[in-house]
């Protein structure tokens, strides 16, 4: 059973409407309902191409007639599964239109009109006034329930069939066998294997018990006072060969070390004797790439520059590109270059069918591949466009061109635009300044880094620490990953770095940067709570969690992350991850996002958290295919609000939308 139907104007305009319960034509008034739900995250990101979408338990399905820029919308409940929808819409789109052609028509050119400026305002309002929906659709209403009862009585017809045809099962009567062949049998296999088990578990009983100090007998095992290594009995000459060798060995004993041994093990920290002011002053130039530094604005903050696709061979192939002016000119030209070859079969004044789109959709689908793209994704793009195009007037083959590549970088750009703002700074300064009761102390800003395993998110997490302490933030880091040998010593190697690396190039930021780590081993969840209060307490601005790497299938560790999550509520939770990731973007992403959400809403927090905002790592090894920003920002909805591009603190970039769309066009 349907919930809700409606048919509207893609300027917003509803001009049908049906509700079948009093729920759903009270849902359907309020700005929450599944339709406009539908408008602001599905349609106007442009992401068209899905089969449905769901929203708080309803399934909404939809289909376009482009040349009377019409939407036909169908919502029901999730849990039903009514195989008759996507037939019910092409009926409903095409006995409309042959009903209420003229009409359709004529408000859609008045519509124009308006848009164009044709009409002034006064007009405009007495001629959208004049329209009667209700009068010029009289009669509809007898038709669409005629049509969806005849459907319902279809679809229940089919299920009734298919119950018949399912006979039950009758119990075998025939007595049991006494052919031995028909008896199941063990698989020798498993015999083996359990076996194998048996004796590999005897085997290593007997090793552990031979290491547990027996004395005496052939074959027994020795202690050796020296080293406290267990040690199989070796003749004279091997014993006095292996004592002549002069290097020293390590020792293993089971006694704890002491703080003398632990302190020569520990290369995370500066010696006393360790270096000289060269040496140092040195190492500081390596930390810092001037070239790569961004730029202050009058306000006095530090920003970060902007990626440049044009790259460093510009100057050198200016040239050669001014020398061949004259033959480029014969090429055809635009964004989408080899593309062109495509257009050319769309010729002359017709409307176009999917029949004329689809070489053209498959010759763009095989170029987004090729920019790194997502397959699903390039799939669900070339629908996107395939769909805004179909049933369009074009003429001549530069108007149909024109056509198709608008379309494609109308699309990709409303896919790439962030919902919400990318200003990282804005956010922390507007948390940072907001007013407080006078006993309520400030809370600081916290930014969680999460993703998979050997990303970068160590690195990339001190980069981001490095142009927060240029804005003049005191930055804490967490140390929230207690799982990987050397996590926390990494940390506390950048820490000591970036307190050497001084605002505006001053040679100390001793104060503005700590690092809060208790160790390995424990729970992450609660090292970040106790980080963030301390931060409360000394008067910290921002907390970066650095958080283990994990798959995103691994669902104990998931559940681990989504527990950090909502004990702490971040402001920001960024997803670290590669541009050389390719269709794994796709998995990842979405796993990621619907983990933390699933789980973090089951552990009482109430709403769940998803991703916030996306870090690109090795964007500089991908050159213009940057397709991977392209998909995941389609997976989940959210911005990159920086990209990773190289080794040093200042190599971290920001992206603008065009640039990222005239790169995925380009050849």
């Amino acid at each position: 059973m349907l919930d809700h139907c409606s048919i509207s104007h893609k300027g917003g305009i509803v001009l049908w409407s049906r509700s079948f319960t009093p729920e759903a034509s009270y849902l359907a008034s309020s700005p929450s309902s599944p339709v406009n739900s539908l408008i602001r995250e599905a349609l106007i990101e442009g992401r068209t191409a899905e089969e449905k979408y769901e929203k708080d338990g309803y399934a909404v399905k939809w289909t376009f007639f482009n040349d009377l820029e019409l939407i036909f919308v169908v919502a029901y409940h999730r849990i039903l599964q009514l195989t008759y929808v996507d037939d019910l819409l092409a009926a409903l789109k095409a006995l409309f239109i042959k009903l209420f052609e003229p009409f359709l028509a004529t408000f859609v050119a008045s519509l124009h009109a308006i848009k164009s400026g044709k009409l002034v305002s006064t007009a405009a309002r007495d001629s959208l006034k004049a329209w009667n929906f209700a009068k010029a659709f009289e009669g509809w209403d007898s038709v669409f329930e005629k049509l969806l009862k005849g459907f319902e009585d279809k679809a229940a017809q089919e299920r009734k069939s298919r119950y018949r045809q399912v006979a039950p099962a009758l119990p075998d009567s025939s007595p049991p066998s006494d052919d031995l062949s028909t008896v199941p049998s063990e698989s020798s296999i498993a015999v083996q294997d359990e076996q194998q088990i048996a004796r590999n578990v005897q085997a290593l009983k007997n090793r552990l018990r031979g290491r547990g100090g027996r004395r005496g007998g052939r074959g027994a095992t020795r202690v050796d006072s020296e080293s406290g290594r267990d040690s199989m009995p070796t003749s004279d000459s091997e014993s006095t060969s292996k004592r002549a060798k002069g290097k020293a060995q390590r020792k293993w004993g089971e006694s704890a070390p002491s703080e003398t041994e632990m302190a020569s093990l520990d290369f995370s920290i500066d010696k006393p004797d360790s270096g000289t002011s060269g040496h140092l002053s040195h190492d500081l130039q390596a930390l810092v790439d001037k070239a790569s530094l961004g730029t202050r604005t009058r306000d006095g903050f530090y920003e970060v520059k902007d990626w440049d696709f044009g790259g460093k061979d510009d100057e050198a192939n200016g040239a050669i590109t001014r020398a061949l002016k004259n033959e480029a000119a014969k090429q055809p030209t635009g964004s989408l270059g080899a593309l062109s070859s495509l257009f050319s079969r769309l010729t002359g004044s017709k409307v176009l069918t999917e029949q004329d789109l689809k070489p053209v959709l498959e010759g763009m689908k095989q170029h987004l591949m090729k920019k790194n793209v997502a397959m699903e994704i390039a799939d669900k793009v070339c629908e996107g466009v395939g769909e805004s195009l179909v049933g369009k007037k074009v003429g001549g083959f530069q108007t149909t061109s024109n056509a198709v590549r608008t379309a494609l970088s109308s699309s990709l750009t409303r896919i790439l635009t962030p919902k919400t703002s990318t200003d990282l700074l804005l956010s922390i300064r507007t948390k940072l300044s907001s007013p407080l009761p006078s006993a309520q102390q400030r809370m600081p800003y916290s930014i969680t880094f999460v993703g998979v395993n050997g990303v970068g998110k160590s690195t990339n997490l001190s980069k981001v620490c490095f142009w927060l302490i240029q804005n003049g933030m005191r930055v804490l880091i967490a140390a929230c990953d207690t799982f990987r040998s050397g996590a926390v010593e990494q940390l506390r190697v950048h820490v000591r770095n970036l307190s050497m690396l001084g605002v505006n190039g001053a040679t100390n930021s001793k104060g503005r940067v700590e690092l809060y780590e208790k160790g390995y081993g424990k729970d992450a969840a609660g090292i970040a709570k106790e980080a963030i209060a301390y931060a409360k307490d000394n008067d910290f601005d921002v907390v970066l969690i650095d958080t283990a790497g994990r798959m995103q299938d691994n669902e104990p560790l998931m559940r681990a992350l989504a527990k950090l999550v909502s004990a702490n509520n971040p402001d920001k939770i960024i997803f670290v991850g590669e541009a050389l990731v390719g269709n794994e973007a796709v998995d990842q992403l979405t796993k990621f996002d619907r983990a933390l959400r699933d789980f973090s809403s089951a552990s009482g927090s109430g709403k769940g958290r998803g991703i916030d905002g996306m870090l690109v790592t090795k964007w500089d090894t991908v050159d213009d295919k940057v397709g991977a920003a392209l998909s995941m920002t389609y997976v989940t909805g959210q911005p990159i609000i920086f990209v990773g591009c190289g080794q040093t603190y200042t190599d971290l970039r920001q992206l603008r939308v065009a640039n990222v769309v005239q790169a995925i066009l380009s050849d």
